[in-house]
């Protein structure tokens, strides 16, 4: 480690950060390559279908799919902030990174992964509004309280994103400028600093288990509700319809809860670096690549809409 005459830790000449990604050989580093590429065209072209069809579809203009359609948004720009670089990495020799792309790359992870997680709960609120109170829905959900809902949600991102990106920057990085990661984050970040790193890590904590508790208590109150609530239906029907609805957004809040509690949520989380990398593959990959998937196969009016968004150039 340097050190300076006066015997104080010097940091490293500023300069760009190097990616170490996934060990392995060459035929691991292919593989690797081929999922990451085949993940991301996934990712793109579901997000991007669900874009265009809640936007081009006069049947699917409720605020379910007006929040459907922000969270197709986030899942898009989310994997894209992660997704090009790593596979510029494991297609090249070059892992390196600046340090403006590297806190770039920070701040916008973890202003959409905090507004994902926020949106899911606000999707949830709403699922509890048109099941639990179907009459007062129309006026709680008009479209000026659906657009402050997901801005709020935006500025909790942004608060969260602007704090962890600043703390974790102004930290002194001389032990190395290799991040054992293959994007840039607090944890692998924070091993690189020679300052105590307590604060940062006691920030993290809290921040982020505030907020996943925070929007998972809102989701279970808002799913305890609804349960009682189709419980007490007469129609068979309309229990399974609104099974349907809710089971895929339970779904995609399991997954998305379940790998950043186990990253982000407990004191612990930063001890393995490869089960690091192995669930943040999850969460920054497959998570939105699979909720497209999700919410088109179990819903039967997205279906219906694919189906005429199909078929409207044969009409035509």
């Amino acid at each position: 480690m340097p050190v300076q005459g006066d015997g104080n830790l010097s940091t490293l000449p500023s300069g760009p950060f190097v990616l170490e990604g996934f060990r392995g050989g060459v035929e691991t580093q292919a593989l690797l390559l081929t999922a990451f590429l085949a993940l991301y065209l996934v990712t793109v072209v579901g997000n991007v279908t669900m874009i265009v069809v809640t936007t081009l579809d006069a049947r699917l203009r409720s605020p379910m799919y007006f929040f459907l359609k922000n969270l197709s948004f986030l899942d898009l720009c989310y994997s894209s902030v992660i997704a090009p670089n790593a596979i510029s990495s494991l297609s090249s020799s070059s892992k390196a990174i600046s340090s403006a792309g590297c806190a770039t790359q920070l701040f916008f992870f973890s202003l959409l992964g905090t507004t994902e997680a926020l949106l899911l709960a606000v999707m949830a609120y709403d699922r509890f509004s048109a099941i639990c109170s179907p009459l007062q829905y129309p006026a709680a959900m008009r479209p000026a309280a659906c657009a402050r809902l997901v801005l709020g949600a935006y500025c909790g991102g942004c608060l969260n994103a602007t704090v962890q990106t600043s703390l974790t920057f102004q930290l002194p990085f001389c032990r190395s400028r290799l991040i054992d990661h293959f994007f840039c984050d607090v944890p692998p970040l924070l091993r690189l600093a020679c300052a105590s790193t307590a604060l940062n890590e006691r920030v993290m904590f809290a921040l982020c288990g505030c907020i996943l508790l925070g929007a998972a208590l809102v989701i279970a109150v808002s799913y305890g509700y609804i349960t009682a609530t189709v419980l007490r239906m007469g129609s068979g029907s309309g229990r399974h319809r609104a099974f349907s609805t809710c089971g895929s957004h339970l779904a995609a809040v399991s997954l998305f809860y379940g790998t950043g509690f186990a990253v982000y949520g407990q004191p612990g989380a930063m001890a393995s670096t490869e089960q690091g990398k192995a669930v943040s593959t999850f969460y920054t990959l497959v998570i939105p690549s699979l909720n497209p998937l999700i919410y088109s196969l179990r819903n039967r009016d997205v279906k219906d809409a694919l189906s005429r968004l199909r078929h409207r150039p044969r009409a035509m």
